[in-house]
């Protein structure tokens, strides 16, 4: 099933607009829920990243949208965002594949785990371009699509951004 490739353009505005969104909700945060915000933070790519990201291409194929998220991006931290959301450095990815390998969907190729949220469900990536989320927290149970694009499920972490109170 082909789809139209993650966009470093775009998601470079994304994470634009997102620093933005966090700024706004982080401001009040101390006055309304008591206690100081945990780490929100969208980290952009390094040389260093940039250096993981390619030991991670040499180490299992990934899919190109994912060589192009870490390109833009090394990591995603929503710590107070829902129950928090946490795109992984690939530095990371690369230790989870050596110790988990990827994960096995059914009718899909194999896909890297590279995000996870606070409950410890994981999200994957295949190299159809579509996103799993795992339905308990684990790396070998099952896995529902969770969005039809990388794109996808960042305007939906978007969406869990401008949706908090």
């Amino acid at each position: 099933m082909a789809h139209e490739r993650l966009d470093a353009e775009w998601l470079r505005s994304w994470c634009e607009q997102t620093d933005a969104a966090l700024a706004r909700l982080m401001q009040p945060f101390q006055s309304r829920y008591g206690f100081e915000p945990g780490n929100n933070v969208v980290v952009l790519a390094t040389e260093a990243s940039h250096q993981a990201t390619a030991a991670l291409v040499e180490l299992t194929p990934i899919a190109s949208d994912l060589t192009t998220m870490y390109w833009v991006i090394d990591e995603v931290s929503l710590s107070d965002v829902e129950n928090g959301y946490f795109v992984h450095p690939a530095s990371l990815v690369a230790d989870h594949f050596r110790e988990y390998g990827t994960v096995r969907i059914d009718g899909e190729e194999p896909a890297l785990v590279f995000a996870s949220d606070g409950g410890g469900h994981l999200f994957a990536l295949a190299g159809s371009g579509r996103v799993w989320r795992s339905t308990t927290a684990s790396w070998f149970d099952q896995f529902d699509l969770a969005a039809a694009s990388l794109q996808e499920f960042f305007e939906g972490l978007s969406q869990q951004i401008s949706s908090q109170p």
